[in-house]
């Protein structure tokens, strides 16, 4: 299931938030986070990768956040969930880490991101 975005009036969203926010984890600890813009043309989301139609995550739905992606074991819940967590907000959030490893979240100020770089 992907969703593709940018339908070009702020009015075509309805009572929807215009962003959504995905994060995610891998079993090493390494944090993966994804910003769309539901009226950007060139943005998209996936909720699940390929794979087994049980591990399927089903309940997505435009503007109702999910934070249930992991068990409180911190086992994955649904096998194919891409983001174990998402939200919606009008907001627009970047988060990243800093040079102290603190997870920092800056509002209405746009963040660049570095290109390629992963630590």
């Amino acid at each position: 299931m992907s969703y593709i975005f940018g339908r070009g009036q702020q009015d075509l969203i309805g009572d929807s938030p215009k962003y959504l926010y995905g994060l995610r984890r891998t079993d090493e600890g390494e944090l993966f986070f994804c910003r769309v813009n539901q009226l950007s043309r060139d943005d998209s989301f996936q909720v699940n990768k390929i794979g087994d139609e049980l591990d399927n995550f089903t309940e997505f739905e435009v503007g109702v956040d999910f934070f249930e992606g992991r068990d409180v074991e911190h086992e994955i819940v649904f096998g194919n969930l891409i983001y174990e967590q998402y939200r919606w907000d009008d907001k627009d959030l970047y988060y990243y880490v800093d040079t102290d490893g603190q997870l920092v979240l800056v509002v209405n100020q746009k963040v660049v991101y570095p290109a390629g770089i992963s630590s």
